[in-house]
């Protein structure tokens, strides 16, 4: 049986009228790398800061390793890194220094040696002594996980973290949270609106819109109970979308320059239909599958 490390219910949060969070509910088990996902202004910053105690929600119950936060909030913290929004350190201190700095802050008994182990981890090794302000965006992000590795937490919390970073570095950090997850044991909770990053390392995850929970479980299983779409692209699509309606009973779009034959089919049902086309004497050029998990998304989006 999982072991859940959070437990969100019926969260709820509003800022001077405004209703920010209407209902956030969602469950992270141990080891889960988790997609906390939503489109910009869903309410996942402002959920993850309730989580972490920075904000005090309105209501609603936020448990963190099996006990309530707001009544364990120094225990429950000491097992949690975070990152919300954009890592900050002081521009003119290298990197080593700045987590030097920030583990003799934070009371961390964090040994010279541990910090490059940590910098070597998340793939800084040879830019410790190089000031903040030098480096690059996703260096930047870099460290910031570094710094939530410090004090070894159970739990890490990375809030848009391949936000403004170039395909390269999305990359990095997508390859670094999978290390963490596959090679340290950690259970990651990731927030994004980068739904096709999720979909390559998460195993579960929560859709929220307009600060409520849609959907959650298995991103494997999610997608399995979607229709996939699909598009076939032939030499003739009026007599393919005449033959997908007599034989199927299936309605077909034509995509923008009415070349190419798009519907919505279970999968197990698309060998029959290429099998159709050919019988028929239709030529197929090519058959793409269409859905992933943004258009999963999007759908749910539209339907909530």
């Amino acid at each position: 049986m999982s072991q859940e490390v959070v437990s969100v219910r019926n969260l709820k949060k509003s800022f001077k009228g405004f209703q920010a969070v209407r209902d956030v509910s969602f469950t992270v088990n141990k080891n889960d790398v988790f997609g906390f996902l939503g489109p910009n202004g869903a309410g996942k910053s402002t959920s993850l800061r309730c989580m972490l105690s920075l904000i005090k929600e309105d209501s609603g119950e936020i448990s963190l390793f099996g006990k309530p936060m707001n009544s364990n909030r120094i225990e429950v913290l000491s097992k949690i890194g975070s990152i919300i929004e954009k890592p900050d350190f002081y521009k003119y201190l290298s990197a080593f220094k700045n987590l030097e700095l920030l583990s003799r802050i934070s009371g961390s008994s964090v040994s010279k040696s541990e910090i490059n182990d940590i910098l070597e981890f998340v793939g800084l090794k040879g830019r410790e002594k190089h000031r903040f302000r030098t480096f690059s965006h996703g260096m930047k992000q870099r460290l910031g996980i570094a710094q939530a590795l410090m004090h070894n937490p159970e739990l890490i919390i990375l809030d848009e973290p391949t936000t403004g970073l170039d395909p390269q570095g999305i990359v990095d950090i997508r390859n670094l949270i999978l290390k963490l997850s596959q090679e340290q044991g950690k259970t990651v909770i990731l927030s994004s609106h980068q739904l096709s990053e999720i979909e390559m390392i998460a195993n579960r995850m929560v859709i929220i819109n307009k600060g409520e929970t849609l959907i959650e479980g298995s991103v494997s299983e999610l997608l399995n109970t979607s229709q996939m779409v699909v598009r076939f692209q032939l030499d003739d699509v009026q007599r393919g979308m005449k033959l997908l309606k007599s034989d199927f009973q299936i309605e077909a779009a034509l995509d923008a320059l009415g070349q190419e034959l798009e519907l919505e089919i279970e999968k197990m049902r698309i060998a029959d239909v290429a099998e159709c086309f050919i019988k028929n004497g239709l030529r197929i050029y090519s058959i793409e599958q269409k859905r992933k998990l943004e258009d999963y998304f999007i759908k749910m989006i539209q339907e909530g």
